[in-house]
């Protein structure tokens, strides 16, 4: 506890504002009073808006494995896009030959094999596109998927023992972290409370 009361300080005396100096969000302003001291119940947790943050903010989309399942290998992408990296997140099985399902409502785009894995791509619209492997398909490209319709079978391979999906998202030629558009992914900032500013 001391050591996170010892962060917070750290953090509002060296980049917060007083509470009554904190702007509106859209206006830019220099802080015009020196930092209040740091009283616990006088701030609460908020996101950053997504404009701030650089990333996609939840889309409402749906896991493509049940039960949800844990991340095993982040997403990483490379500085420039002829280094290797990690383009995608791979999420764990409960079992290979389990179903994969759709995360956002689409049309197929590519069913096949890309080097020596089945890969199936759904493209959501509006430029997104959502590429599993490993996972084989009956589905043909063109055909029509809801949200959380069974898209193929996952495959055993892609993460050795452990059965696993690589997810990947796209918008045009540039990749996305796929949870993004699961989970609230914005860095959450110490606000103050309502009232709690000096009088």
């Amino acid at each position: 506890m001391k050591a996170y009361v010892m962060a917070a300080v750290l953090l509002l005396t060296t980049a917060a504002p007083a509470p009554s100096a904190i702007p509106a969000p859209s206006v830019a302003a220099a802080p015009s009073a020196a930092p209040a001291p740091f009283a616990p119940a006088s701030f609460a947790l908020a996101a950053v808006s997504p404009s701030r943050a650089g990333t996609p903010a939840p889309a409402g989309w749906h896991w493509p494995l049940a039960p949800r399942p844990a991340v095993l290998r982040p997403f990483d992408p490379p500085d420039k896009p002829w280094l290797s990296g990690h383009r995608g997140v791979d999420l764990g099985s409960a079992s290979d030959g389990g179903p994969v399902t759709a995360p956002e409502a689409g049309t197929i785009s590519f069913v096949g094999v890309v080097v020596d894995r089945p890969v199936i791509t759904i493209d959501h619209g509006n430029g997104l596109r959502s590429s599993f492997e490993p996972v084989r398909s009956k589905l043909k490209k063109g055909a029509s998927v809801a949200k959380g319709a069974v898209v193929g079978t996952l495959l055993a391979g892609h993460c050795g023992r452990s059965p696993c999906v690589h997810w990947g998202v796209r918008r045009g030629g540039e990749y996305l972290n796929p949870l993004s558009f699961i989970l609230d992914l914005r860095p959450s900032v110490l606000l103050p409370l309502k009232g709690s500013g000096p009088s």
